[in-house]
């Protein structure tokens, strides 16, 4: 009920599948005839046609909701590029090299806190200049080590990038089964010493003020 918006950084189905029965729920939403406020989704472009796909399938009707839908895509963009999002609440976004639409995102709220998300990306140092000295770095760590494929990060790549950008934290996020049985901060504080979190289903970080 309290949504305000949705970032989509690409269209692999983990990152963008969830969208389509999202809003085939909240239709059904028990007081959902209640809100008035649009709920925003933001991100890459193709989003809103592969929505239409799915809705069309079947005619699920997804874009009829009881409150406003607005969808804003974004072209990719290789220089830092400023987007409007939310009142109170400064965006830019960045290409990543994983797929042609994919998007980094930078926020920045009034207080001044900032946080970067990377999404799947393979290594940049363009990534780490645009993460540089923010209070919380959201990064992808695939695979532990002997990845295979560039389009991903392994955890060297990711604290390459950490040592680079020199946030407050980290989070890694995105990992694959391979890291089951390794204690990821254990090894993430060998290879750079700021403080790395390791992301599970649940988890809420308190940042800034």
């Amino acid at each position: 009920m309290n949504l305000d918006a949705i970032w989509i950084s690409h269209l692999h189905l983990d990152h963008c599948a969830g969208l389509a029965p999202l809003l085939f729920g909240m239709k059904w939403t028990p007081g959902i005839n209640q809100r008035q406020k649009p709920l925003k989704i933001f991100g890459c472009e193709g989003a809103t046609k592969l929505l239409q796909a799915i809705d069309e399938s079947s005619n699920y009707k997804l874009f009829e909701q009881p409150f406003p839908l607005e969808f804003h895509e974004f072209a990719p963009t290789e220089e830092p590029r400023r987007v409007e999002m939310l009142d109170g609440l400064g965006a830019q976004i960045i290409s990543t090299p994983h797929r042609h639409e994919s998007l980094a995102i930078r926020l920045i709220d009034t207080d001044g806190t900032t946080l970067v998300y990377s999404s799947d990306t393979g290594y940049a140092e363009s990534l780490a200049e645009f993460a540089r000295g923010v209070d919380l770095l959201i990064l992808e760590s695939s695979f532990y080590r002997n990845k295979p494929t560039v389009k991903h990060l392994e955890l060297a790549d990711a604290m390459r990038i950490a040592k680079l950008a020199g946030p407050q934290k980290v989070l890694l996020t995105h990992l694959y089964s391979v890291w089951d049985e390794v204690d990821l901060e254990t090894e993430a504080k060998k290879l750079w010493t700021g403080r790395t979190i390791a992301a599970y289903d649940g988890l809420r970080l308190k940042l800034g003020q």
